[in-house]
């Protein structure tokens, strides 16, 4: 037998994991680049950029939570099936 203890169930990164830390954090990086938005033009249907800009991210962002969920919600599903298989189906 080793001594060395075997550690599991512990955090993991993953390709999905990435993908939903990145949906997650793209509109802090999008709205604290002021620079990038901060000015009048273009306007659309009359309202300046900086405005309607930071609305449009509210939709983006409302999206990108939506797809970072469903990501989270496939992996931890994905990751109890992997642990049921791993012990054999026995019930903890």
């Amino acid at each position: 037998m080793s001594d060395t203890p075997q550690v599991t169930g512990g955090p993991v990164v993953t390709p999905v994991r990435v993908v939903i830390a990145l949906c997650l954090l793209a509109p802090f990086v999008a709205m604290l680049w002021v620079g990038s938005y901060a000015k009048v033009d273009p306007r659309f249907i009359g309202i300046p950029f900086f405005y309607w800009y930071q609305m449009l991210w509210v939709l983006i962002s409302t999206a990108l939570t939506m797809v970072a969920y469903q990501l989270w919600q496939r992996d931890q599903r994905a990751r109890g099936a992997r642990g049921e298989a791993q012990d054999g189906g026995a019930e903890k």
